[in-house]
């Protein structure tokens, strides 16, 4: 009989852990968003470092006809363009709210996904961030997408 109170025990002790380990590091993903959106409606410098070396990053413009355009760079290149947007942000006092935030485990770290309000608008536009937790504990972000409907991003989408 504890043979079979064991074995019936088990898979639930795994399962009950492997959950644990989950709300864990759901919880800390959840937790750098929200550092991340603190330092960016801040204007701080260390959202800079928030991004890993070769995070994927893609604007996806929806144009006035709603058809959406994926315009993707690399993270160095969009890190110089932070750079200087945050100059300008400060000055307009530009910041976003996002809304509907949740996360969810994916092959390759956690999905945050997010409506994003910029201010001064009344849409909320869709956005996503991929971020994983690096060797050292920090929690990087690999991937981010962002909608938006400022066209000059058009001018760097290959064609």
């Amino acid at each position: 009989m504890k043979r079979l109170i064991i074995l019936l025990m088990a898979p639930l002790v795994l399962f009950l852990t492997n959950s644990i380990v989950f709300a864990d590091d759901g919880t800390e993903a959840l937790k750098f968003f929200k550092k991340y959106v603190n330092a960016a409606n801040s204007y701080d410098e260390s959202v800079l470092r928030m991004y890993a070396p070769n995070a994927k990053i893609i604007r996806q413009v929806i144009k006035p006809d709603g058809e959406l355009v994926d315009v993707e760079t690399d993270a160095p290149t969009y890190i110089n363009q932070l750079r200087i947007g945050q100059k300008v942000a400060r000055f307009r006092r530009y910041k976003n709210t996002y809304t509907n935030v949740t996360a969810s485990k994916v092959d390759n770290g956690y999905k945050i996904s997010a409506m994003r309000q910029p201010s001064g608008e009344k849409y909320r536009l869709r956005s996503y961030m991929i971020v994983k937790k690096q060797p050292n504990g920090e929690w990087k972000i690999i991937e981010e997408l962002m909608q938006t409907k400022v066209q000059t991003f058009l001018k760097y989408a290959n064609k």
